[in-house]
């Protein structure tokens, strides 16, 4: 099985001053993470807000990826809705195209219970996009908290495409077991871009984040200076992410990390409500703080 190794980005879905796609804007941000080199992407994500966007404007942008990414970048489409309808339709949509994975996070109004609950949803969603595999979307923003190493366990006999579970959660006990899961079969990238070292250090090969989208470079430095066994470098890069994630729990994720694209002079437009956007100076003191966090050297 084909795992994720290094970096994927989750890219932010960028919008119009009126609110629509800014598909162009989809084509910057590729060029941009491949030439950062990163190695894939994960799209209508969290960061993506694919929640916030209707399924006609989600197979758009998953064919607009396609093209931007130029077979460069491992992309693994989010498809996951409210509605099961909904997530079958986008799934079958992303069977269709030249992408690594689809992805799907638990409903997060009306939940899976239990493991057996959550394993006979994602069997439905993957069968799906049969000839893709399939990530479950471990996040705590979804309120399913039933445990990943027995989910791994029972998904093993009913999932024939399962390929792991991208892991939003810093509970690094839980993702040890994961790993070691059917023998360490699955792939469990992993997806606290601050607990990064942490991750690395327990078995970690590949992580997806947002702030790889401005930050891929300092990412990888600490990822190299892990591998080298340079402690006192990895400490010191992560002083930098430290001032960054200052920033995002400040101002708010999604909406300070799309401004944090004009690092890279990339506009990525406002979050969709109800997240709220930031104002013109909220912008710019955002820009000034993440240039002063020094993850750009």
């Amino acid at each position: 099985m084909e795992k994720l190794i290094g970096l994927i980005a989750a890219p932010h879905t960028p919008f119009t001053t009126d609110g629509k796609v800014n598909f162009p804007v989809i084509d910057q941000i590729a060029d941009h993470l491949i030439k950062d080199n990163v190695n894939g992407v994960y799209i209508c994500g969290t960061t993506g807000e694919g929640i916030h966007c209707s399924v006609e404007e989600r197979k758009a942008i998953a064919e607009r990826w396609v093209t931007a990414s130029k077979g460069q970048l491992k992309i693994t489409v989010h498809t996951g809705a409210l509605s099961i309808v909904d997530t079958l339709e986008l799934t079958r949509h992303a069977e269709t195209l030249d992408i690594f994975a689809t992805s799907a996070i638990g409903p997060c109004f009306f939940k899976p219970g239990s493991v057996n609950e959550l394993v006979e949803y994602c069997a439905t969603v993957a069968a799906a996009a049969p000839s893709k595999g399939f990530y479950y979307y471990h996040s705590g923003m979804s309120g399913v908290t039933v445990d990943m190493e027995q989910f791994l366990i029972a998904a093993d006999k009913k999932i024939p495409n399962l390929y792991g579970l991208k892991f939003n959660n810093g509970d690094l006990y839980e993702y040890q077991r994961c790993l070691r899961a059917c023998d360490g079969k699955y792939d469990i990238p992993f997806g606290v871009d601050e607990f990064l070292p942490g991750a690395l250090a327990v078995g970690a090969i590949g992580a997806v984040g947002s702030t790889y989208n401005y930050a891929a470079p300092h990412f990888n430095k600490i990822i190299n200076d892990f591998n080298k066994g340079d402690h006192a470098s990895v400490i010191k890069g992560m002083d930098n992410v430290v001032d960054l994630i200052r920033v995002l729990v400040e101002f708010g994720g999604v909406a300070a990390g799309k401004a944090a694209m004009s690092l890279h002079n990339i506009d990525a437009g406002d979050p969709r409500s109800p997240l709220t956007p930031l104002t013109a100076e909220q912008k710019s003191i955002v820009v000034e703080k993440m240039r002063n966090a020094g993850f750009l050297n």
